[in-house]
């Protein structure tokens, strides 16, 4: 894992352009509805019917989804926020009417009829169907975790896979860690608190937030994010291994290892490249990764 060595405060390498929402479909008339919020992927599509749908991207953030239903909807900022208190959304006890992590990624209908406090509630039952069912439950057990644990990892392995195939390592790492007793000094969890998606959390790694995990052991509060189903199989099927660190030297290239002095070599190639390349690097693209502490 990644994490700052003060004084020298750096960040880890994580993935760009993948917290994506978009409000698709057509009007009768032919107009096409989108919402960006960071930023556009893919593109507009025409549904049988004139149907209009809104797409909740995997890893999507709650404030983000809010944020999209409200266009989608045509109603003023703020609108599906205040929603919540009268939606009546299935959550469990320990998320404390925080709908984080059960707004499910997938595709939803979006007619003249639709509410906010419907919306949202299709998001949450649609949530509960895929985590209320035998394997999610049988994997959390596996991890010594309940099923609302189980999907606050996979949204930080959601936040933190440069890809869906390091998806499973990435849970491993984290699941040892937890398991061994160290903090997951991730920046997702701090860039969370932060209320943005990249930058260098190690400027942040004294905050007093529960969602330092450079500082804080254990999980988060909440998800930090709306997990995909790989990202929650990859928790629940985490294959074997004794990693502990990770580093993305370049896409393509994510080194996983239980070895410190090996994450560093692979860290200090990472720094090297990042070096030689950082005038092509595109505005706003994350800053070289931290050297994670050895364990104690």
């Amino acid at each position: 894992m990644q994490m700052n060595i003060p004084p020298r405060k750096t960040m880890r390498l994580t993935r760009r352009g993948k917290l994506v929402l978009v409000v698709t479909g057509a009007a009768l008339a032919g107009t096409a509805v989108a919402v960006p919020l960071l930023s556009l992927a893919g593109g507009l599509t025409q549904q049988e019917g004139g149907l209009r749908t809104m797409v909740v991207a995997e890893g999507a953030r709650a404030s983000q989804v809010y944020e999209a239903v409200d266009k989608a909807l045509e109603l003023p900022p703020g609108s599906a926020l205040k929603s919540l208190a009268k939606a009546g959304l299935k959550l469990p006890k320990e998320a404390e009417g925080n709908p984080e992590g059960y707004l499910y990624p997938a595709i939803y209908p979006v007619t003249k009829d639709t509410t906010p406090e419907s919306l949202l509630r299709r998001m949450v039952d649609t949530a509960n169907k895929r985590f209320d069912v035998t394997p999610v439950a049988a994997g959390a057990q596996r991890n010594a975790m309940n099923v609302y644990q189980t999907v606050i990892v996979a949204s930080i392995v959601q936040a933190e896979s440069a890809v869906t195939a390091d998806m499973g390592k990435v849970a491993r790492v984290i699941l040892n860690r937890l398991q061994q007793g160290m903090p997951l000094q991730v920046g997702s969890t701090l860039n969370y608190a932060l209320n943005r998606t990249g930058g260098n959390a190690g400027e942040h790694a004294d905050s007093p937030s529960p969602y330092n995990s450079y500082q804080r052991m254990g999980l988060p509060p909440t998800p930090i994010g709306n997990p995909g189903p790989e990202a929650i199989r990859a928790v629940t099927n985490a294959p074997s291994g004794n990693w502990l660190y990770y580093v993305t030297v370049k896409p393509g290239d994510t080194r996983f290892t239980a070895d410190y002095a090996e994450h560093v070599r692979n860290v200090a190639e990472f720094s090297a490249l990042q070096q030689s390349t950082a005038p092509q690097q595109p505005s706003g693209s994350p800053q070289q990764p931290a050297v994670t502490q050895p364990p104690r």
